[in-house]
Order: structure tokens, then sequence, then C-alpha cells
């Protein structure tokens, strides 16, 4: 009898893993901090006001809606160091000769003409092995970057990304509204009468739908790939066990903060749950300290991530402040 509030679960866990996914070919395109910003704001922005109403307006309006706007901000600011950031690569790829000294310069390899791995001859991603002899933020240190990774950038427009990176946001902005409506139905697709499910059953369809779609979606692309990136098989997937290990590590953090999100929501609202998008401080964490993003940019490229950055711990403090109590 509760078949409805069960879809509304599924539903949000396949909005998740495709949003997921999007995010996976962002990152190439937008780079780790920017992606994460943009898609955690649109997050916010469109969930946290649809949680806002379906939970009665039990968080402080007063609060929330000026935060949702700083997140709105952040948005605006992400997509401007995205663009400022492109046009300092493009600058220092058209400087490549004197940006690289001898015998560490990359040389791009397009697509085209590199030999799927299971002929035996080379893998996408193995690239020249001198990325860790070039310094950050070189010019020859972006090339072998983009010889290394399977989804190839150079010569594309960074509208493509921007427009993946929205679809995610979009994507994540409707998982946590739609787990609202599997636990609290307010909605009334119950019959009268039914119970709700409780966060933890509503979690577990959740995470099978997300799951089973994450499964459909990247067998299909395994052999019907996009954007250019290379064809594989089951067999070459099953042989390159490198990365898999951190692969199953996110997935299990996922996971967990997903489930702490909606314990969280249960508890004092679904729109301050949103907190949780915080996300991108530790993602400018690891882009910038840890992946050398950013480095050797400009000047207003600095100050416009900074000002990203600022705008959004703003919107998150905000957020948090809007909690309410769930009666």
């Amino acid at each position: 009898d509760n078949w409805p509030s069960v879809l509304f679960a599924m539903a949000g866990g396949v909005v998740l893993s495709i949003g997921n996914l999007a995010t996976q070919y962002a990152w190439a395109f937008v780079g780790l901090s920017v992606t994460e910003v943009i898609s955690s704001s649109i997050t916010v922005v469109i969930g946290s006001t649809f949680n806002y109403f379906l939970d009665d307006k039990i968080n402080k309006a007063e609060i929330l809606f000026p935060g949702i706007a700083c997140f709105l901000v952040a948005v605006g600011l992400g997509s401007a160091v995205h663009s400022s950031n492109a046009a300092d690569n493009k600058a220092k790829l058209n400087n490549l000769p004197s940006d690289s000294k001898p015998g560490t310069r990359a040389t791009f390899i397009p697509t085209s003409c590199e030999t799927l791995p299971e002929n035996g001859i080379k893998d996408p991603e193995v690239g020249n092995d001198t990325v860790g002899k070039l310094k950050a933020g070189t010019a020859g240190f972006l090339v072998e970057i983009e010889n290394r990774r399977s989804i190839k950038v150079f010569g594309k427009s960074i509208l493509i990304g921007l427009a993946i990176t929205f679809f995610a946001g979009v994507c994540f902005s409707l998982f946590s509204p739609a787990f609202n409506l599997a636990t609290n139905d307010q909605w009334h697709a119950l019959k009268k009468g039914v119970p709700h499910l409780i966060v933890y059953t509503a979690f577990f369809y959740f995470s099978v739908s997300g799951f089973v779609i994450a499964l459909i979606l990247n067998i299909r692309f395994l052999f019907s790939p996009i954007l250019d990136t290379h064809r594989s098989s089951f067999k070459a997937y099953l042989n390159d066990w490198n990365g898999r290990g951190w692969a199953l590590l996110a997935g299990l953090l996922c996971g967990f903060g997903n489930g702490l999100q909606f314990m969280g929501g249960q508890a004092a609202g679904y729109a301050a749950a949103d907190a949780v998008q915080a996300l991108p401080l530790v993602s400018t964490f690891w882009g910038i300290l840890l992946f050398g993003e950013y480095r050797k940019s400009s000047r207003r490229t600095y100050i416009l991530l900074v000002s990203m950055l600022s705008m959004f711990i703003v919107a998150v403090a905000v957020l948090m402040a809007s909690a309410g109590h769930r009666k």
C-alpha cells in the first residue's frame, strides 16, 4: 500500500545517480572546485526552496531565502572563475615551447590516434608518465593531464562543461525533495491509514534504485561512449583495478553522507539539511592543494575564486541558521 512512497524514494536515487555520473564528466571540463560549487549551489537554490514548502515552512524564511540568494551569487562567481581560468590556460598553451623544459615537454595525442587497450598498444589514460616531473599550472603539466585522462577537453567549448555542471545541479536538486515526499507524503499519495516510510526503509529503496540506474548507464557508456571517450569492454574493465579502491571508498562515503543528510532532514527540515552542500569547501582543498588546480593563474582568477568561496561559506552558514523543528 505504500508503493507511491517507494517510487518517490526510488526516483530520488535515480536522479542522484545521474547527477553523480554527470559531475564525473564535468570535473574534466570545469575542474573539481567550480563543478562542486555550481552544482551544490543549484541544489540548494532549487532543492531547498522545494523542501521549504514541502516541510510546511518549518525553516525560518527570513534567514533561508537570503542564504539561497547567496548561493545564486556563488553560481555566477563560479561561472566567472571557470571562464577566467579557461582563458588563463589558453594563454599558457599558446606559449607552450617557452613554458616547457627540455625532456619534460608533454605531447598532446588526439583521441582519434589512440588505440584501444584491448588491442594491446596504448591505454589512453597512461600518458607520457612525466606529470610528476612537471610543475603544476605550467602548460606542459596541463597537456600531460590531458593525455592521461580519458575525457579530452582541449579544443572544446567551455559551455559544454558548464552545461553538464548545471545539468548535474538540477539532478541533485531533485533527490532530496523526492526523499522528503517518500517519508512525509505531503502530496497525500498514500491511502488513509497507510503508515509513512521511515527514513531507513526509504533509504534502502533510494540506494537500490541508484545502484541499478548506475549499472545500466555505465554499461551503456562502456560500449557506446560519449564526449569522444574511448570504447571499452567488460574484459578491459575487470582487468583494470587502477583506482578502483578509491572509487569504492567514494561510493561508501557518498552513501554514508546521504543517510546522515536524510536523518537530519527528518529531524530539522530538509531545507536546512541541504547544508551538507558545504562539500565544495572540502573539494576545493583537494582541487587546489593536492591536484594543482589554478596554479599559476591570473590575479583576476584568484580574486574570483576567493570571492566564490567566501560567498559560499556565508551561504552555508545562513542555511544552517534557518533550521527549524519538525512537529
